[in-house]
């Protein structure tokens, strides 16, 4: 089975404190699902339509498990604490 990868793309951040309280219950939930973080932070470099905020990628061991951690109830709890505090683009690819 080919592992996943959940990329988060954010594109604008409202409210820092709204991130922070979602962080603090994301972060633990995604490793409860087999999640491993590769990347947390802003890019060294942007090309193309790339914009300069941060970005996340998180490996999973199938598209399944992404799947699952995302609907998992702590995971949308995490969402719930974000509300509207950022715009992000989130995508879970399979692995080549």
């Amino acid at each position: 089975m080919a592992k996943a990868y959940w990329i988060s793309c954010y594109r604008s951040i409202s409210n820092p404190d709204a991130l922070a309280a979602y962080a603090k219950l994301a972060g633990p939930s995604i490793a409860a699902a087999g999640g491993k973080f590769l990347v947390r932070g802003m890019p060294a470099k942007t090309y193309e339509a790339g914009q300069d905020q941060r970005t996340v990628m998180i490996e999973f061991e199938s598209v399944a498990a992404a799947i699952a951690a995302h609907d998992s109830p702590g995971y949308q709890a995490a969402l719930a604490a974000l509300g509207n505090g950022a715009e992000r683009d989130i995508r879970i690819v399979e692995a080549a």
